[in-house]
């Protein structure tokens, strides 16, 4: 039991570590000017969301920036998406709806999507959002002024989550906990190591020429997780990456309470673990029960640093991730059994029952 004990308080103080790292290495690229105006091809892969689309347009047309393109990737969508689309496209011709009547075999559907749009993009940087993303302020020119002067093949922002509901709560918070107790995000950038690499599929902007020199979504069409495969094969290449968190200028209300939730993050959550369902498992173990040989086994002292750590980490992630801190607090315990059942769900997702995403089987 003391050994556990132990293993448990290191395992602690190295997530204590990392996300301190985070918190004070926290990279900003509001108020960046690109050097030249470049064009940049904002790409939007679509399926079934008319709820979300209009919003995500008018964001860009509002751009500060204003030397963009905008292409909708219609994927077969069901409702009124490519009406409204075609419709804003009347008032502002830089917006183009392409429509696609098929998904080849082998592809799953936004990956087929995002390297449609690629082929059709003409500009020097490719920003590929998703549909549920909001931008403000001037995150396509900072966004572009960050990559310039890092000299990225790509950068790539997790946004702000908005969570309204008590599922969304309990759900969405866990990828950042997950991530930045076991990533440091500034080592993205400043380590080789492929390992060491990160990507939010809601905010990619690339290098065009580096882009098309390796068509990355069509290397990782079949993969669920594919901005993160993108990532680690650029740094593989020896392609500089980053990935930052976001402020108020990109948000995203990912799912819709607690059902939608737990489906989306079912399907990724390994990943995170590079795809170990024992180091999943590891993880949830350790930060759901490890409390309790700490407490039983060390001294008092040593136990109560060990809880005062515990939450120090949930104020670091908080911060990191723009969350109101109060709130994690009051939904640590939900958010650390939905853990559980994420890792569950994707276990008998891989190899029990044939996952879906809209309305697709998904590999």
């Amino acid at each position: 039991m003391f050994a556990l004990a132990i293993v448990v308080l290191l395992f602690t103080i190295l997530q204590f570590a990392v996300a301190g790292i985070n918190l004070i290495y926290k990279q900003k690229i509001a108020g960046l000017k690109p050097q030249r105006n470049y064009l940049v091809s904002v790409l939007i892969p679509a399926r079934n969301e008319a709820n979300n689309i209009a919003n995500i347009l008018n964001d860009l047309i509002n751009q500060p920036y204003q030397n963009i393109e905008i292409i909708v990737f219609d994927d077969q969508s069901e409702d009124q998406t490519p009406q409204i689309v075609a419709q804003l496209a009347e008032i502002d011709p830089r917006i183009k709806l392409v429509t696609s009547d098929r998904l080849p075999s082998g592809w799953l559907g936004k990956n087929y999507a995002c390297h449609s749009l690629s082929i059709l993009a003409k500009g020097d940087y490719l920003l590929f959002l998703d549909a549920d993303v909001r931008v403000g302020k001037d995150i396509i020119g900072s966004g572009v002024a960050y990559a310039d002067k890092h000299k990225l093949g790509l950068l790539s922002i997790f946004p702000r989550q908005l969570l309204f509901t008590i599922g969304e709560k309990s759900t969405v918070p866990i990828m950042n906990f997950i991530l930045l107790t076991l990533l440091p995000l500034p080592m993205v950038l400043w380590s080789h190591f492929p390992s060491l690499a990160a990507a939010n599929g809601q905010f990619m902007l690339f290098s065009a020429k580096i882009y098309k020199a390796l068509w990355p979504h069509k290397h990782a069409k079949n993969n669920k997780v594919e901005d993160i495969a993108i990532a680690r094969h650029f740094k593989e290449t020896g392609i500089p990456v980053a990935c930052l968190t976001g402020d108020e200028s990109i948000q995203c209300r990912m799912y819709n309470g607690l059902k939608e939730s737990v489906n989306g993050f079912s399907k990724n959550i390994t990943a995170f673990f590079g795809n170990s369902f024992l180091l999943a498992i590891a993880f949830w173990l350790i930060t759901s029960f490890g409390f309790i040989p700490v407490l039983i086994a060390l001294p008092i002292n040593i136990s109560i640093a060990y809880l005062f750590i515990l939450l120090i980490i949930r104020v670091f992630v908080t911060k990191v991730s723009n969350q109101p801190t109060l709130t994690n607090f009051l939904y640590i315990i939900p958010q650390q059994l939905i853990i559980g059942l994420l890792i569950f769900r994707a276990f008998t997702g891989k190899y029990l029952y044939q996952y879906q995403w809209k309305g697709r089987n998904i590999a």
